[in-house]
């Protein structure tokens, strides 16, 4: 690896280190409707971190688009259950884990049968949707932040692809770092 990308790769992994704590949806009881909820998964970087992860794992693995499409799909069940009312407990630190956890299976290349990895990818797009739902309670506020959560997915999903394998390792390991920080700011 070259000293340049080295420097770059630490550059990034301090970033990450330097995160702000979860807070993930602060400021969004003003407004609820299609653009509050497309801005939602930009405003906390736990969110954003877990979902460029899972699209990065999946451009890794090269099986296809069915992690991003099985998180979009348990993120709106997360949702809904969110809107609903229903809460769980722990789940801001549950969020950063997703981080550290997806940033873990990008630096190991983690290969998982494909039911294993979809189970994985659903239980931490549950928990996505459901903080999701708590903060924006309304449908236009949901169609905003599944298309944002599409948007960020894919483009994880095509950066998966084309990065060279060690810069992807590396990447994994300041997503991992960064859901540690994160847990430890919960």
């Amino acid at each position: 690896m070259s000293a340049r990308l080295m420097k770059k790769t630490a550059a990034v992994a301090a970033l990450c280190l330097l995160a702000l704590p979860a807070m993930a949806h602060p400021g969004h009881g003003e407004s609820v409707g299609f653009l509050a909820g497309f801005a939602h998964p930009f405003t906390g970087i736990d969110h954003l971190l877990a979902m460029l992860g899972v699209g990065l794992w999946g451009g890794q693995q090269r099986r296809g688009w069915g992690q991003p499409a099985t998180f979009l799909g348990m993120m709106l069940l997360g949702a809904l259950a969110g809107m609903a009312g229903l809460t769980v407990p722990g789940l801001e630190t549950g969020i950063a884990a997703t981080v550290a956890l997806v940033g873990l299976a990008i630096a190991l290349a983690l290969a998982l049968p494909n039911w294993l990895g979809f189970g994985l990818v659903a239980m931490f797009a549950l928990a996505h949707g459901n903080a999701h739902g708590q903060e924006l309670p309304a449908a236009s506020a949901a169609c905003g932040f599944m298309l944002a959560s599409a948007a960020v997915l894919c483009a994880g999903r095509v950066v998966g692809q084309v990065l060279a394998e060690r810069v992807l390792r590396l990447a994994g390991v300041a997503l991992t770092a960064a859901g540690v920080v994160l847990m430890g700011m919960n």
